[in-house]
């Protein structure tokens, strides 16, 4: 029995008529370039994020290197930082400085006013200086908790520069002073937020930011403004 090649091979279908097969080469092997394309054509996409990682954008770019100069400018201007610093014999006064801004004593020289005054005007503006006062507490403590940024190695918690410039509008705004005084209360402010900086305590744009939280504080120490209208209460306990 005698096969025909598959090679232009003839068949016949139930009817009797005859049909060409289809005539098959040999396969052409993949070459590398087929094989490349399938396989890049197959390949998953990176996920999005994947993408960023490679492709960082301007802003986040910009931040880095904003904090970069932040850390390197801070760690210049800290020459207070420590006894053998480059102005380590200023160290005494620059922590005289630190004191003036410290909440414990503003907050026990604004309850003791308030036990010893006897005039209800200045009770109104002390113990709204006493409700600032708490208020800059509470935000500086909840803005450090969720911020969490390492600070320098000589930082102590404290929130002198906000502090400084909520107390310094409150003074400005609410007490009669001659121009030299003002002038004396807007430069204590300034050396203060300096001062944090050159003991090491704080990076300089922490201390910018705290300047800008005090400043805004008092916008809302204005918009809450405590009087015998708006809390009776808090009146009565302080009248005599």
């Amino acid at each position: 029995m005698v096969q025909e090649p598959l090679w232009g091979a003839r068949s016949r279908n139930c009817g009797g008529e005859e049909r060409v097969l289809g005539q098959r080469g040999p396969a052409a092997p993949d070459s590398p370039s087929r094989r490349k394309e399938s396989s890049g054509a197959a390949a998953a996409p990176l996920p999005e994020e994947d993408c960023m990682k490679l492709n960082p954008s301007f802003v986040g770019i910009a931040l880095s290197s904003l904090l970069a100069i932040d850390l390197w400018a801070s760690k210049r201007l800290g020459v207070c930082a420590g006894e053998g610093s480059a102005w380590g014999s200023a160290r005494p006064l620059m922590k005289v400085v630190e004191v003036s801004g410290h909440g414990i004593p503003w907050l026990l020289g604004t309850f003791y006013g308030l036990c010893q005054s006897d005039s209800s005007a200045a009770r109104q503006v002390l113990l709204n200086l006493l409700f600032a006062l708490l208020l800059d507490l509470v935000m500086v403590a909840v803005v450090k908790g969720l911020v969490k940024r390492p600070r320098p190695t000589h930082n102590k918690p404290s929130g002198h520069a906000t502090r400084a410039a909520l107390i310094c509008r409150f003074i400005l705004r609410h007490l009669v002073l001659a121009v030299p005084l003002r002038v004396l209360v807007v430069l204590w402010a300034l050396i203060v937020s300096i001062s944090r900086v050159m003991l090491g305590r704080h990076n300089m744009t922490d201390v910018l930011f705290g300047l800008l939280l005090g400043y805004a504080l008092y916008g809302v120490v204005e918009h809450c403004w405590l009087s015998p209208a708006t809390a009776p209460a808090l009146f009565a306990l302080w009248s005599h």
